[in-house]
């Protein structure tokens, strides 16, 4: 920094603010800053920091990059994080990397607070988690009492997508539930209330499936053996529902006219040209910004009332959602 400052001759305080976006430099000063440090290719060292400071300013995050919408999570992360100052520690999950490597790693890079993105064993990791840091639970179902909570209202979703596909005219709507996954029983849940709400109860129909486009199309392939057939079919996520849509399509079945399909999650996949799935989602940085401002505050305030929050998702409708007009089937 001090090469950096008489590069451009100001001080070391006047670069560091410039560095760190922080007031208190003009904006010519600014520019001039930001373009010497690029033309002498200086990066702030973020471990000299730490180590001149008891804080690091970094978070961890745990997840398993198994779904989209928890890459869209991440990417949403960084931004908020930085918005207050942090930096963020990736810990990927993997069949080589458990939870608890994992976990060692990021406290060895000296994370102030962690994140644990809840999806596919996500939450199930508990008993690896620390107890002497912040632990902020992301985007999956409330497991422990003794962690900050956010997720998206799965139930509320589900009800949003029972309650579009009866607005259409269906009545028979098989469900593909989603397994063990994160939010799976809640969504189930909520299908079944939906549907026994709506005086649709008889025509209920729970097909295993799981998170997945195999998941999906193994469960496809068996409500495909029914008669009648359902006019809807609801996946427990988009990418169950692809494995869904694949399989109807492969079967020489027109999406929406013969059979309908939604999904969860309104992930990047579900916008797709060829795919246009109807679903649920919601916005990843909303989340994550009052995910961040949770783990600021319990960073400021470790006794503060454990925080869950529900984020109510939004109906977006596609092409793959349409009024049962189909051949009989």
């Amino acid at each position: 920094m001090k090469t950096l400052a008489e590069h451009v001759g100001v001080s070391r305080q006047l670069v560091s603010l410039v560095l760190r976006d922080l007031p208190g430099a003009s904006e010519e000063t600014r520019a001039k800053v930001l373009a010497a440090a690029k033309e002498i290719g200086y990066y702030p060292d973020a471990s000299a920091r730490a180590l001149r400071g008891r804080r690091t300013f970094r978070l961890g995050v745990l997840f398993t990059m198994h779904q989209p919408f928890e890459v869209d999570l991440v990417e949403a992360l960084f931004g908020s994080a930085e918005k207050h100052g942090f930096s963020l520690i990736l810990g990927p999950l993997s069949k080589e990397r458990s939870a608890s490597k994992v976990v060692a790693e990021l406290l060895g890079q000296r994370i102030e607070a962690l994140f644990v993105l809840a999806a596919e064993g996500g939450g199930s990791h508990v008993s690896d988690l620390p107890a002497n840091i912040p632990v902020i639970m992301v985007g999956g179902p409330r497991s422990v009492e003794s962690h900050d909570d956010l997720r998206v209202d799965d139930a509320a979703g589900t009800r949003m997508l029972v309650e579009h596909l009866i607005g259409l005219g269906h009545t028979r709507i098989a469900y593909v539930s989603g397994g063990e996954g994160p939010g799976s029983a809640v969504r189930r849940s909520a299908y079944e209330q939906a549907m026994s709400g709506a005086g649709l109860g008889h025509h209920m129909d729970v097909v295993g499936g799981d998170y997945s486009e195999e998941g999906g199309s193994r469960a496809a392939v068996e409500i495909l053996n029914r008669k009648p057939l359902p006019t809807a079919i609801m996946a427990a996520n988009d990418r169950s529902a692809m494995g869904v849509l694949g399989t109807l399509v492969r079967r020489g079945l027109r999406v929406p006219e013969d059979i309908s399909v939604v999904g969860f999650d309104d992930s990047t996949l579900s916008s797709l040209p060829y795919v246009q799935l109807t679903t649920v989602g919601f916005k990843p940085r909303d989340l994550t910004d009052r995910a961040t401002a949770a783990m600021v505050r319990r960073l400021e305030d470790p006794s503060a009332p454990w925080l869950e929050h529900k984020e109510t998702p939004h109906l977006v409708v596609r092409t793959s959602s349409g009024p049962p007009r189909g051949r009989a089937l």
